[in-house]
């Protein structure tokens, strides 16, 4: 046997050897970064090596907390694919995907720390990148389940989302590079405890602290009859049928953002003269028959809707509104015309930065002010101080 054929040989064996080792060595390291995660503490079962994809994909990947006293895991992805993005490697980038199967992601809120689990503590930008060696450039998860737990703690209501689907790309950039938000963003999910749908579509720009970005979100055909424990406890009435749907357009720039809220009820009752299996006070009866004669008054006949339009203005900080826009858009659809179920197209980037820009010349008038104010003070002592130094 020629010492070529040989060497060829001994390098397929060696190759074989690694290939059947790598898999061991892989699930030990990504356990030992899994391990150090603070007041969190994380697992995998196994790994499958897949080199000619330039992929591995994680296998039961289980993060919960530690001493928690919630029994499902922060997060656990039975299936998670991590592998070089091909396309963007033939544009001259070596980035990566990560794509996440069947996730379950479990939030709960608590003043309790050892009953709250949010992963505020972990940096999982770092984790990341201790798990994929180059930078990532696209996210997606599939048919995920997303449970916020005691989100509203005054009714211990939570939020919950299945069938969960959300997808980012060009988190670093590599296309369209000079467009001011390269990163577009999709989700979209059932909401079965409250009844209806959730979408979501956005553009961002990630490299900044305090992100730019842009986008719509739409709350569809929610219950109201689900959103009664609610209703109760924040506004003491509840609801006997309708559904209610929630559209808003956000924009920010700069930490300085504009939009709106528009809640459209369709078929909304409140009062019923009697009520079954539950005993109802005085002063909810009256606060529904109440509610049920101004939904009447303000309610759009020809759709059977009751609509507003709640604009937002201001900065990270301080967000608000003013309450006239709220009772004119009320106005509007019951007398004016009807709100449409459907985004207003009224936000742009072109805005926001005309927004910014004014407010920073309110802010350096402003400043100019307090600036001649001092000056004048500071004259009126001089002047002051003068005419005392004449008298003596």
């Amino acid at each position: 046997m020629k010492r070529s054929v040989k060497i060829i040989i001994a390098l397929v064996v060696v190759l074989v050897i690694a290939r059947l080792l790598l898999p061991y060595f892989v699930v030990r390291y990504v356990n030992k970064v899994l391990a150090d995660m603070g007041s969190y503490t994380g697992r995998i079962d196994d790994v499958e090596i897949q080199l000619l994809r330039g992929a591995y994909q994680i296998k039961d990947l289980n993060i919960r907390k530690i001493n928690g006293k919630v029994k499902e895991p922060f997060l656990h992805i039975p299936t998670t694919d991590l592998s070089v993005e091909w396309a963007s490697l033939f544009k001259g980038s070596l980035v990566g995907e990560v794509e996440a199967y069947d996730p379950e992601l479990n939030f709960a809120f608590s003043e309790d720390e050892a009953a709250s689990q949010t992963g505020a503590e972990v940096d999982w930008t770092r984790l990341v990148a201790d798990l994929m060696p180059i930078k990532i450039n696209r996210f997606a998860a599939y048919n995920g389940d997303v449970e916020l737990v005691n989100l509203f703690s005054a009714t211990n209501t939570g939020f919950a989302m299945k069938n969960f689907d959300a997808e980012i790309r060009n988190i670093r950039n590599v296309e369209d590079k000079e467009v001011k938000l390269p990163s577009p963003v999709t989700a979209s999910a059932d909401v079965p405890g409250w009844g209806g749908t959730l979408k979501f579509d956005a553009n961002m720009n990630l490299f900044k602290q305090v992100p730019d970005f842009n986008y719509n979100l739409n709350l569809s055909n929610l219950q109201l009859v689900k959103l009664n424990p609610l209703a109760r406890e924040y506004g003491n009435v509840d609801f006997e049928r309708g559904t209610v749907s929630v559209y808003s357009e956000m924009e920010m720039l700069d930490g300085r953002m504009q939009g709106y809220f528009k809640p459209l009820t369709k078929d909304m009752k409140i009062f019923k003269l009697k009520e079954e299996g539950e005993g109802r006070t005085v002063s909810r009866f009256f606060t529904e028959l109440l509610g049920e004669g101004a939904s009447e008054i303000l309610e759009n006949q020809k759709k059977d809707q009751i609509a507003t339009r709640i604009p937002l203005e201001g900065t990270v900080e301080d967000v608000g509104t003013d309450v006239w826009p709220i009772v004119i858009g009320v106005l509007q659809n019951a007398y004016v015309e009807a709100f449409k179920g459907e985004f207003d197209n009224t936000l742009s980037v072109k805005e926001t930065i005309q927004q910014y820009r004014a407010a920073r010349k309110e802010k350096r008038d402003e400043r100019k002010t307090e600036r001649r104010e001092k000056r004048e003070e500071r004259r009126e002592a001089r002047q002051q101080r003068r005419e005392e130094k004449k008298k003596d």
